[in-house]
């Protein structure tokens, strides 16, 4: 069996992460380069990816962020009171508040690569075998584990069976399936991920059988229909290096329910189906679960492909709150499900409450001594096709209705296309990877980061909605949006179009206890709303702090319209969203209490650090700000709106020079220009304003001088990334150069992936690529390797092991440096993701 090699996360060595290209032997003296490159080639699996053996089990105890140090607890007490009561309200009501912070998510370094498109709906896995995380309700995760969702391989030899087991590693705590033989030995077994794939390898030794489980999700780019299925696929291979021939089957089961209380609430069928397909494809069978989430129907299919060399079977009902025995035993007989005509005519009777029903396929071929591996494929799908959120104000169809109908008939022929489409998919997904995967100047770790982290993109609570949900959404809008546009989305017209809307309604925001209107005009929401509401009607849910007034959100939409502007080339996008460009940044100077061209802090939580305030002019927002009024700029030129490139040129020349003179201490800008202890910082992300310009394809040094960034840089690598661990942890928030970190508050000494991921694209942006690879596997290392959070990537974590904000959406910004390494002709460019 492959080894893997692990990491030494308190080793006093500095990785060489940017040599650190393919597998080899790795010496005992060196930082071992983790899981990302394997010391062994196995046949059919890509070189790079996340590889651990089933045996692996993080050693690090981590723990979600709850107390912050005593001398910062004083900030926060006023807020604890405000929140508990917001809690206790929202708990009566049956719903969760925006930040459930009592009931963090138990800590669990389980997970493996989901399964599923985008927007329908995902079913997670974890790398020892669990079908686990279930996000089928819209918005919603049940993290939990369900035991009688498995594979169980069976082996003959001479018409008996001589091994039966179950393909994963955890074992029932409770007496349900304790029939089935559970010890399966994890020394034997390796996975290996790289999204979305993964493969898991089983080598039986005493059988002399190898095999393979191969995992495929529809997830490429530039693919509008099948991404958008709520399906995956498992091919399984069965090798026979003995010099016996074998008979092996590969049994899938699966029971109702995603391991909650509903799943006992009665009311769920099965039935066996059929699906004939005209030749080339084969025919699919399998079975189906009936049921209901939520009041949604949602049918699961589990289904396998005929061949003439395989022998298919089904079992239509067993009860996975038993012993399992029958299941079982009808398996170890003779490596078949046999059920009776009967079960395949009629549908099974609706389960009763405090019942639950499970389902079986079986697929059995012969493997002969020396001979060729044989191949089984199995597919589920899950159809849910209409949904709504917690309030119940609208319901909504999922894309994939277009092609499948919504009438809760289509797992079937969902199974059947994953099933005769699959190869396709691998097609366009080897295509659009092999350009990194076999750019030998890219280092292995990064290549498992870069696509291992699009996980995010199907399981991030995504919808896909058909049509896209807003009903004030203007008929004009709707007419003037792209075609393009209208096939994966409009959340920037969404956001636009949310930009001049009010919401009057009064709500306290817990950190201050203030009161005002839920959102105001000529303002970026902060969010499209809260699943537990209604999402898309009733927008900006956080309502921790009045984010109207956030300094940074209102500009970053700025910097990201010319951003997409500049990678799409699309002019009428630009122009659609100009008028609101000049809107923000009009309403935007009034932060400019001063008048020298530089919008100032205002010494409280007025930007997305809200715990570390800034006062006056500072370096993150002043820097937003200029690059802001950069891109307006350009904006203007393109659109030939003379008045206001003149307008905007004057403020950003005055700007510049009062940024230069308040902030500019001779190596770095300084956080702001405050009395406070932490005045002088070194903060990570005070060049976001120049990373948007430089990768807005803007060349020129009129905002941010060469020498001021590069000066900027290499204070930042030095003491936020190299002081900590010799650079093997990522860039903490806030350092110092008179210690290791600023303690100040709990977000200074954070470290915050997405953060990381855009220093060292803008590290590489300037053409420090050593730096910026050495900064961003920090980040990697320490949430893929060290803490256990594959698959679950934090918004931040600390040297003390702790992290917040589980299966956070900004580390998706490691997509900037591909970016970044496309626009500097380091590399290829490969498509992005979507």
């Amino acid at each position: 069996m492959a080894e893997v090699k692990t990491a030494n996360d308190s080793s006093d060595k500095t990785f060489d992460c940017l040599n650190a290209k393919s597998s080899k032997k790795t010496s005992k003296d060196e930082l071992a380069p983790g899981f990302t490159i394997p010391t062994e080639q196995i046949a059919g699996v890509p070189d790079f990816g996340w590889r651990v053996p089933l045996s692996y089990s993080c050693q690090m105890k981590c723990k979600a962020f709850f107390t912050p140090r005593l001398k910062q607890i004083p900030s926060y007490l006023g807020l604890g009171v405000r929140y508990c009561k917001l809690w206790m309200r929202k708990h009566k009501e049956g719903k969760r508040p925006f930040i459930d912070h009592m009931n963090a998510l138990a800590y669990q370094p389980i997970y493996g690569a989901p399964i599923g498109g985008i927007g329908c709906g995902t079913i997670g896995r974890g790398y020892q075998g669990e079908f686990c995380r279930f996000q089928l309700v819209p918005g919603c995760y049940d993290h939990t584990t369900v035991l009688a969702d498995q594979f169980i391989v069976c082996i003959r030899k001479r018409n008996k069976t001589v091994y039966q087991q179950v393909l994963s590693v955890k074992k029932p705590d409770n007496k349900c399936l304790n029939c089935w033989k559970w010890n399966l030995d994890p020394d034997h077994a390796i996975y290996h991920a790289l999204y979305p794939h993964s493969w898991t390898i089983y080598d039986i030794p005493e059988h002399n059988v190898r095999l393979t489980c191969r995992q495929v999700s529809p997830i490429f780019p530039h693919e509008y229909q099948d991404t958008s299925l709520p399906c995956a696929v498992f091919v399984w291979t069965a090798e026979n290096l003995g010099d016996e021939d074998l008979e092996v089957s590969i049994m899938f089961t699966f029971k109702n329910g995603r391991g909650v209380k509903e799943d006992r609430a009665g009311g769920c069928w099965n039935e066996y189906f059929h699906v004939s397909n005209d030749s080339p494809s084969e025919p699919v069978s399998g079975v189906q679960i009936h049921q209901s989430f939520q009041d949604m129907p949602c049918v699961y299919g589990i289904a396998v492909k005929h061949k003439p060399d395989l022998s298919v079977s089904h079992c239509v009902y067993f009860d996975p709150c038993g012993s399992g025995e029958d299941i079982w035993q009808d398996l170890y007989e003779d490596g078949s499900l046999t059920k009776s005509e009967a079960d395949f005519e009629s549908k099974t009777e609706p389960t009763k409450k405090n019942s639950e029903c499970a389902v079986g396929v079986c697929c059995k071929c012969a493997v002969t001594a020396g001979g060729p591996s044989k191949q089984m494929e199995f597919s589920l799908s899950w159809d849910m096709p209409n949904i709504h959120f917690k309030s119940k104000g609208q319901n909504y169809r999922r894309r994939y209705t277009r092609w499948f109908g919504h009438t809760t008939q289509a797992a079937p022929q969902l199974c059947s296309y994953a099933l005769n489409n699959y190869k396709t998919w691998e097609q366009k997904i080897e295509a659009w990877q092999n350009t990194v995967l076999q750019n030998n100047d890219l280092p292995a770790w990064y290549k498992s980061a870069l696509f291992n982290e699009l996980y995010y993109v199907s399981d991030g609570g995504t919808v896909w909605l058909d049509p896209v949900p807003n009903p004030d959404l203007s008929s004009e809008t709707k007419e003037e949006i792209p075609a393009v546009i209208k096939e994966f989305g409009k959340f920037a017209y969404l956001e636009a179009k949310a930009i001049d809307q009010e919401d009057p309604t009064i709500v306290e925001y817990l950190m201050c206890g203030t009161k005002g209107p839920n959102k105001s005009p000529k303002s970026i929401p902060h969010d499209l709303g809260d699943p537990e509401d209604e999402p898309w009607v009733r927008v900006n849910t956080y309502n921790l702090h009045p984010t109207h007034d956030w300094k940074d959100l209102n500009l970053k939409f700025i910097l990201q319209v010319f951003r997409d502007y500049y990678a799409l080339k699309d002019l009428q996008y630009l122009k659609d969203m100009y008028p609101k460009v000049k809107s923000i940044m009009t309403e935007a100077q009034k932060w400019d209490k001063d008048g020298d061209g530089l919008i100032e802090n205002g010494g409280f939580a007025d930007q997305t650090f809200d715990a570390w305030t800034a006062t006056g002019a500072s370096a993150y927002c002043g820097g937003i700000w200029l690059a802001a009024l950069r891109l307006t700029v350009e904006m203007a030129k393109i659109l030939e709106d003379r008045d206001t490139e003149i307008k905007f040129t004057e403020i950003l020349h005055e700007g510049k020079e009062s940024f230069d003179k308040k902030l500019w201490n001779g190596l770095y800008y300084n956080y702001d220009c405050s009395d406070k202890p932490y005045h002088d910082s070194i903060m990570a992300a005070q060049l976001i304003g120049q990373w948007f310009i430089r990768a807005s394809g803007i060349q020129d040094d009129l905002v941010f001088p060469s020498q001021k960034v590069r000066s900027v840089l290499k204070v930042i690598y030095e003491h936020n990334v190299m002081k900590l661990n010799n650079g093997n942890c990522g860039a903490v928030n806030g350092g110092r150069l008179d210690c290791m970190k600023d303690t100040t508050n709990c977000q200074a000494e954070e470290f915050w992936v997405g953060i990381i991921y855009s220093l060292a694209a803008t590290m590489i942006q300037e053409g420090m690529s050593k730096e910026g690879f050495q900064t961003a596997w920090g980040a990697y290392h320490m949430c893929w390797e060290v803490l256990g959070l594959s698959f679950q990537t934090p918004e931040a974590y600390t040297l003390d092991n702790v992290y917040r904000s589980l299966g956070y959406m900004r580390p998706l910004a490691i997509w900037s440096i591909q970016w970044a390494l496309s626009i500097t002709q380091s590399t290829s460019p490969i498509s992005n993701p979507l």
